[in-house]
């Protein structure tokens, strides 16, 4: 919000010292502002009593500064008079910003199946985080310009970057057409310029109430352009250094990162069964630094689990959601889904692909207008689990920025414990529903006052058939025993949640449990939270969850779990 409106003065707030008549009459409240008004010449009207015992004083219409200015000088002057001071207006923060795309962007403000996002900015609009865009690089936009840092180009070889050399300090996109079907590959077709990580960039900061375009989500952000998509794609190699450069770990030959990331955006994939150690090494020293890592699904409308880098563990994997909050069409899904976010559509799933039938309905952001090379700035509906990803990109760095000792673990745990379930479908599963921007903020910020301390552990633990697996929170700071109603939230993601016993196993050993196996029960996941007496429980130590696999042909494994004292 860039101004307050000039509303006019209608009434004044009259506090009379203790000892006047009119501090506890009203009838002499009422005699005082007919005696002023009649000094003034205003007709001064006593309307209520307030709460804390002062007058309420009606002008008896709006009145100019010095109407205002001669009946507050009148009280002022009286030796009864506390106080006087003008009822003046206040006004909702989260206002609808003045850039003049907003009304297209749904996905941040639309009850259905937008994210609730001008709320959480009353709070927090990501002044001091800086958000990695793992990507195609930068093409230059004036809706994003003063929110862009240096970043780097990390594609190593000369022909992909199309810049004459290999890796260097320059993050410009220079372009990912195709000029020929089979030039990337079998089954690749010839295609123009995306401009992709421009897309992405715009949806976590666009500039913000700057009369143009459109709203970022942390629109106060910096965002660091790192390029590892160029011609066909980009390597694992690349991009693995790339995760260890923007959070601030050293990678040979390249110079150290002056603003390291606090949160990384990989709107990019491929397919494999599982995480490459390449990936897994480097995200894990991003989440180790303090970096909130968060990757799209993928866009092939099949389990996520088959695609990479969404198979990775300390990553927050996002599915997309249309404008009626279902899962889009394309959108991946599966247990390894955290949480989802509007990817949008721009056809429905029963139009023929290809066609463009309902842009209005995907997700619109910065751009540029080359087919192949960079020309003029402009924007455009995108639809994608690559416009999904961007949206908790930028919630994370609303987190971070309004509480700066979260740690990834932290963020992770905050977005999907307040995300609503989706108003629509989604077969296959689509995390804990979809992101909410103002009630994910204002859990973190206290605004919401918590049921008690909470605990989370968000490390995965796999679960193997036949095996017995735990995870444990360390319990500290706590007096006393645990409560009777002690609260134990369990995310564990499989395909046949019959197969699994899982037990809370107290510090001192003792064993409750939660649930019993089920040959009848063949639902996916265990997504719920448990109430257990444990006030016979020191609370402080490490506390377990302990979970069974007593039979075989499906596994999964332990998302995340926490205590609530």
């Amino acid at each position: 919000m860039t101004g307050l409106p000039s509303a006019p003065v209608e009434k004044v707030i009259v506090t009379y010292k203790p000892s006047a008549a009119e501090a506890g009459s009203n009838s002499a409240a009422k005699s005082d502002a007919a005696d002023k008004g009649a000094r003034t010449g205003e007709k001064l009207s006593f309307e209520r009593r307030l709460a804390g015992g002062a007058a309420l004083v009606d002008l008896g219409g709006a009145a100019d500064k010095q109407d205002v200015a001669d009946v507050m000088a009148a009280f002022k002057a009286d030796p009864q008079v506390a106080s006087v001071e003008p009822d003046i207006r206040a006004y909702p923060m989260a206002v609808t910003p003045n850039d003049t795309d907003y009304a297209k962007q749904w996905d941040l403000f639309e009850p259905t199946g937008g994210m609730n996002v001008p709320t959480a900015w009353d709070k927090t609009t990501g002044s001091g985080v800086t958000v990695a865009v793992i990507d195609t690089g930068y093409a230059a936009h004036s809706d994003l310009a003063t929110n862009i840092v240096s970043g780097y180009d990390f594609i190593s070889t000369a022909s992909d970057a199309r810049d004459g050399n290999g890796r260097d300090a320059d993050s410009k996109d220079e372009g990912d057409w195709n000029a020929t079907d089979g030039e990337c590959g079998t089954g690749s077709t010839a295609s123009n310029s995306s401009w992709h990580g421009t897309h992405v960039a715009g949806t976590i900061a666009a500039v913000t109430n700057n009369t143009k375009g459109i709203a970022g989500i942390a629109y106060n952000a910096k965002i660091q352009p790192v390029r590892v998509l160029g011609k066909c794609g980009g390597s694992s190699s690349d991009i693995a250094d790339a995760i260890t450069w923007a959070s601030g770990g050293s990678v040979p030959g390249v110079p150290a990162n002056p603003t390291p990331a606090k949160v990384i955006n990989m709107s990019l994939g491929g397919a494999s069964s599982t995480c490459p150690s390449v990936y897994q090494t480097a995200i894990n020293g991003a989440v180790s630094r303090g970096t909130t890592v968060v990757v799209a699904a993928g866009n092939s409308n099949a389990n996520a689990s088959g695609f990479t880098p969404a198979n990775c563990s300390g990553v927050i994997t996002v599915a997309s959601t249309n404008r009626a909050g279902a899962r889009s069409y394309y959108s991946n899904y599966g247990s390894i889904v955290d949480v989802a976010a509007p990817g949008g559509e721009t056809r429905n799933a029963t139009d023929t692909p290809g066609t463009v039938t309902t842009p209005e309905n995907a997700i619109y952001s910065t751009l540029n207008s080359g087919l192949t090379t960079q020309s003029t700035e402009t924007y455009k509906p995108y639809q994608g689990t690559s416009m999904a990803a961007p949206h908790i990109a930028g919630l994370a760095a609303l987190l971070k920025s309004a509480k700066s000792t979260l740690t990834p673990a932290d963020i992770e745990s905050a977005i999907k414990s307040n995300a609503r379930p989706l108003p629509g479908t989604c077969t296959g599963g689509c995390g804990t529903g979809i992101a909410d921007a103002a009630k994910t903020v204002d859990a973190v910020t206290g605004a919401t006052p918590p049921a008690g301390t909470v605990f989370t552990n968000t490390n995965n633990v796999t679960i193997s058939d036949n095996t017995t697996v735990s995870s444990s929170i360390a319990v500290t700071g706590l007096t006393g025993n645990a409560p009777a109603a002690l609260k134990v939230a369990v995310d564990i993601k499989h395909t046949y949640r019959g197969d699994l016993v899982i037990d809370l196993i107290a510090p001192d050993g003792t064993v409750r449990n939660l649930k019993q196996s089920s040959s009848s029960d063949g639902a996916d996941n265990v997504l719920t939270t448990y109430t257990v007496d444990a006030s016979s429980e020191v609370a402080n130590g490490t506390w377990k969850l302990q979970v069974r696999d007593v039979y075989s042909g499906d596994t999964g494994y332990i998302d995340s779990w926490g205590l609530t004292f």
